[in-house]
């Protein structure tokens, strides 16, 4: 009793090292960084599987909120009771193991997640998953670091004359961790060595800060050692970078400043895959000829802009380059064309040169989409970089830009579609790619009011509000549309006046298929704007579709042989 007495009665006082403020404000300082560093962590340890969008980001924000919330209030009444320091650096060892383990762990009990509820749940299967994840992973460690400022206010205040100035240098320090803790992953660690050892890094800062503290103090605690082996552990089988730990011999798995990034490849195909545990981005054919997939059909529009009407060549201008598929099934079939790509991510066209044969000698931008198409329309610009034609203006503009499985907002929207058309010649033609058409598309371009609109439909009704013709195409055996926008009516009759002038066997009767399911669309009023884009609510309501049509099949196995029938058909 009398030893649990005297624990009880240690207060600050009785440790020297937090008679130092500067240790106090280092404290605020590093949790502050760490919850940042954590949270970004968070985003990219959860993008293969859920993907990053702006609702994956709301749950991550709000879950770690409502962590530091609860955790500011349990501090506080816990250092009201017991003002003991040596339990506030033993939450925060308690955080750094809990983050070390992340890496460790995390992936394992997001699959873990993901694999109960795709069978109890039918909607909203991405946003419920990803929150039970975040609930599950991330609450507890934040939650913890969440009792740090009410804890360092009592050790730091000594009288109500300067408490004011005290208690805002804690929180200087920890806004100024805070926001050096979203730049340093972001920028540097992230992109250097990867999201896992990212976690590991700061779960050692905020390990050797407690460390520090029950040393410098001359305090033994069994935790100490035992920590500094998990977190020893935790570095030796955390380090890996690997997401997809369920595939091997993948080609390139990578992180960029934007993506994680996948590339498989096979004896016929290289494919690349960015933050989705499902889902395809790009896929390059070796065997060199007309696939089928939605860049063959998308290759109509060079017709349509009268490629062989021209007596010179294209102007083609591809924003959302990705790993070139299109630009080089263009070059490959009509030969000298005068191709631009705008890619946002650098790390996507070096592996593009690297693995999917972009030819070198088409250049492509590192730039947003439309901010690219806001730079080309300055004159001084076009003349200053390499990047541009002389007027601004293309044959042929085709938008396969993607964040994740959705479409970038600023991408999809009156607005920028606008300034696609004011980028275009008389009789160019835009071409967009669409990959998030749902399961079901009866009615699509019908002007039937009644069907419930998907962001497909969302999408086409914001085209025709700015282009006066457009046409659309499904690509069979897949989830993708390629769409069709013209600057003038007489798209489709180009379109067959230059594709009967095709040489190509092959690629004429490619043009036969795409002139067979070529129709033209009768636009909706939905429409997006910059100021009303809900593409990720979208999004996630064709997501849910796929899910349910994916799952569908082992649903009924496991319905009809139970668990054992559902592991062996696995």
């Amino acid at each position: 009793m009398e030893k649990e007495k005297t624990k009880k009665e240690v207060t600050a006082a009785d440790r020297p090292i937090l008679k130092n403020k500067l240790y106090l404000y280092l404290t605020e300082f590093f949790a502050g960084m760490s919850v940042m560093a954590v949270e970004l962590g968070a985003s990219r340890l959860l993008a293969p599987y859920f993907s990053s969008s702006q609702i994956v980001w709301t749950i991550i924000i709000g879950t770690i909120m409502i962590a530091m919330a609860l955790g500011n209030i349990y501090g506080g009444r816990k250092v009201d009771k017991n003002p003991n320091p040596d339990r506030l650096y033993g939450r925060i060892i308690f955080a750094a193991i809990w983050i070390a383990l992340i890496p460790v762990v995390g992936k394992y009990i997001i699959l873990g997640i993901s694999g109960l509820l795709v069978f109890t749940i039918s909607t909203n299967f991405l946003v419920i998953a990803a929150f039970a994840a975040c609930m599950l992973i991330f609450v507890f460690p934040l939650f913890l670091l969440g009792t740090v400022t009410p804890s360092l206010v009592k050790y730091t205040v000594d009288s109500l004359d300067d408490s004011g100035k005290v208690v805002g240098m804690l929180n200087a320090s920890n806004t100024i961790g805070s926001i050096i803790g979203t730049f340093v992953p972001t920028f540097i660690s992230i992109p250097a060595v990867g999201t896992s050892i990212t976690f590991l890094i700061f779960a050692g800062i905020l390990l050797v800060l407690a460390v520090v503290y029950f040393a410098s103090s001359r305090v033994f605690v069994k935790k100490v050692p035992i920590a500094m082996v998990l977190f020893i552990l935790c570095c030796i089988f955390g380090h890996s970078g690997s997401f997809a730990f369920w595939q091997k011999h993948l080609t390139v798995e990578d992180e960029s400043v934007y993506n994680y990034l996948q590339v498989s490849e096979n004896d016929k195909e290289v494919i690349l895959s960015t933050n989705v545990l499902f889902g395809v981005q790009s896929v390059y054919r070796k065997e060199r000829e007309l696939t089928g997939m939605y860049y063959d059909y998308a290759m109509a529009a060079p017709y349509m802009a009268g490629i062989y009407e021209k007596e010179r060549p294209l102007d083609v201008l591809i924003l959302g380059m990705g790993t070139g598929t299109f630009a080089t099934q263009c070059r490959r079939y009509f030969g000298e064309m005068n191709i631009e790509g705008v890619e946002i991510d650098g790390k996507i066209t070096d592996l593009a040169h690297e693995y999917f044969e972009l030819d070198e000698d088409i250049p492509v931008a590192t730039y947003d989409g439309r901010a690219y198409l806001n730079a080309l329309s300055s004159e001084r610009w076009r003349k200053d970089s390499d990047f541009g034609t002389e007027d601004g203006r293309y044959d042929v503009i085709m938008v396969d830009a993607y964040q994740d499985i959705t479409i970038p907002f600023q991408m999809s929207t009156v607005e920028f579609f606008t300034m696609v058309r004011d980028h275009l010649r008389a009789d160019g033609v835009m071409v967009v790619n669409m990959n998030m058409r749902g399961i079901d598309t009866a009615g699509f371009g019908s002007g039937d009011s009644s069907r419930e609109a998907n962001l497909t439909d969302y999408l086409a009704d914001t085209i025709a509000s700015v282009f006066p013709e457009v046409m659309s195409v499904e690509v069979t055996g897949s989830t993708n549309r390629e769409l069709f926008a013209g600057m003038t009516e007489g798209m489709s009759e180009r379109f067959r006046s230059n594709a009967a002038r095709e040489k190509d066997a092959e690629l004429s009767a490619m043009m036969g298929i795409v002139d067979e399911g070529l129709t033209g669309y009768i636009a909706g009023d939905h429409l997006m704007t910059d100021d009303k884009a809900p593409v990720e609510l979208l999004g996630m309501q064709v997501i849910d579709e796929i899910i349910r049509d994916e799952v569908a099949y082992y649903k009924k196995i496991y319905d009809e042989k139970g668990l054992d029938g559902l592991l062996e058909a696995l």
